[in-house]
Order: structure tokens, then C-alpha cells, then sequence
């Protein structure tokens, strides 16, 4: 009843997470993994590959380097989309609200993230936290962009959209576009009806900002994305504090504050939103070009 996709980099790590699936998902399942260690495919050209071989109607993409911990959420999976037709897709992790400005799946500034996840932190001495936030007590909360650790949809919306490994043929924003995407016409939603423990954070490099700034590219036209209903103004703070992080962002990667120029520039909705917010934010580009030329 679901096939589960992985792009594998740890044999380890698949023949784990393999017994967990058996041990939890309580419905009948394959699992289609593509050795993917020495990562020479994209995880899109991974996922499409993967894709094109299921033979049941719900597939699941997911890390291997994870742990289930609710039992029979195979059933909770089918059972959420049975009952909701519209639902496009499913996180554990995501954002109500995906700002213009450069960030991952969501902004600063708001209270619009939703999550129920144990993320470990293998990059640094961060404790392992149990992330949960369902202030409203939902079983599902739509949200604009959920987390590529655990992504769940049916096949025939995930043929319908499939993952875009021309223009990311990397490992990163994946699950952003995706979202992107599926949101159009479906929508996206965070699951609390399963909770699972992650064993690594992401990586955020200069490959991520490359390809981050060509998602918000391509995503132009529809970007800010507002399932949160956040007011005008709330939209404008987010906005501005999400900005400030992209920029010091930029300089922590030692990548040129000209790409934020491109974007300020290439993207005239700032302007259409708020002129004030338009030009608050070249002043914020202007000052830390100042600051980077006194060190």
C-alpha cells in the first residue's frame, strides 16, 4: 500500500532503517532504495527514478538516517489521506509561511513553523530536542513548504508534478520546490499523527544558497506563499528579519552581496508589497557593504 523511496549513502543506515519500517509501518510496503554513495545522482533524478517504479498508490520519500517511532503509521498515513482529498502532501516539519526573501521553509520574524520531530545535531554540540509545535491542536496544519527528512504523497500526484532534476541537480531545496509545486493545486500539510527522530541537521553551504536563490528564482511570481493569513505588517516584519539573516548569511559564506542586489532587483513584488519595505532592505545591503569594507 506504500512504497517507500530512499537515496541511500550508508548501507548501515539503510539495513537500520529497513527493520524500522518492517517493525512500524503495520501495512504492506516495498522500499526502493538507490545506492547513492558515492552521490553521483541527484536526489531528484534519484526520487524520479524511484517514483517511476512504485506499484502502490501512496510512495514515501525519506532520509536514511531516521528512526520511527510511532507504530502502524502506515495506517495513520492512508487514513489522512482518505479523509481529506485535497491533501497534496505530508510533512512532519514545514512552514505555514515561505517568504520572498531567500531562507529554507520558512522565515524569521513569525510564529509559523509546525513540527513534531526529535532532531539530533550531528554538526554541532546543539542538544537533541524534541521539536513540536500544534498550538491549535490539529491533526493536520497546511503549511507553504514542509521538510524533505519525510515526505509522503500519493503517486499519482507525485507523477503529476514529479521532482525538477533539471534545474536542482544537487541535494538541497528538493522538498521546497516540490512543495512549491504540489501547493498549486493540492495541499500541503504537516502530520502530527507520526513522530520520528532524525539523526542529522542540514548542511548549509554555499551549494544550499546557490540553489536557494535559483528556487526563488523559478518561484517568483507566487512568492511570499501565506497559509498563516499573517497580517500586512506581520508579512513585513518576517520579511525584513528574514532579509537581514539572508544577508548575514551571505557574508558567513563568502559569497558576494551582489546576488542580493539580483534579488532585490529581479524581484519587483518587494516593491509591489511595500515600498518602504523595498527600500529598507537596500539600505540593510548598503550598510553591511560598509560594515564588510571596514574589516
Amino acid at each position: 500500500m506504500i512504497s517507500i523511496i530512499i537515496s541511500s549513502a550508508n548501507s548501515t543506515l539503510l539495513k537500520n532503517v529497513s527493520q524500522n519500517v518492517a517493525e512500524t509501518i503495520g501495512v504492506p510496503y516495498e522500499i526502493i532504495a538507490t545506492d547513492n554513495s558515492g552521490g553521483q545522482q541527484g536526489i531528484c533524478t534519484v526520487y524520479n527514478k524511484g517514483l517511476l517504479k512504485a506499484k502502490y498508490d501512496i510512495v514515501c520519500f525519506m532520509h536514511e538516517d531516521i528512526f520511527i517511532k510511532t507504530n502502524d503509521w502506515g495506517k495513520k498515513i492512508l487514513n489522512s489521506f482518505e479523509k481529506n482529498p485535497d491533501l497534496g502532501l505530508l510533512g512532519v516539519i514545514g512552514s505555514a509561511y515561505k517568504p520572498m526573501t531567500p531562507s529554507g521553509w520558512g522565515g524569521l520574524g513569525s510564529d509559523s513553523y509546525y513540527y513534531n520531530l526529535i532532531q539530533h545535531n550531528k554538526y554541532s554540540d546543539e542538544p537533541t530536542t524534541h521539536l513540536y509545535r500544534n498550538p491549535n491542536n490539529e491533526k493536520l496544519t497546511q503549511v507553504a513548504c514542509v521538510d524533505g527528512v519525510w515526505l509522503c504523497t500519493t503517486r499519482k500526484i507525485a507523477r503529476e508534478f514529479m521532482f525538477d532534476e533539471i534545474n536542482f541537480t544537487g541535494f538541497h531545496v528538493y522538498d521546497l520546490d516540490f512543495s512549491l509545486s504540489v501547493g498549486q493545486k493540492y495541499k500541503v500539510a504537516v502530520t502530527y499523527d507520526v513522530l520520528i527522530e532524525h539523526f542529522s541537521e542540514g548542511k548549509f553551504d554555499q551549494k544550499w544558497m546557490m540553489d536557494t536563490l535559483k528556487l526563488h528564482e523559478k518561484w517568483n511570481s507566487i512568492l511570499p506563499v501565506n497559509c498563516e493569513s499573517l497580517s500586512h505588517e506581520q508579512v513585513v516584519h518576517s520579511e525584513k528579519a528574514t532579509f537581514k539573516y539572508f544577508l548575514k548569511r551571505l557574508a558567513s559564506l563568502n559569497l558576494p552581496l551582489s546576488h542580493a542586489f539580483k534579488m532585490l532587483r529581479f524581484n519587483n513584488r518587494y516593491l509591489r508589497l511595500d515600498t518602504k519595505l523595498f527600500f529598507k532592505l537596500q539600505y540593510y545591503i548598503v550598510m553591511r557593504y560598509l560594515n564588510l569594507k571596514k574589516i
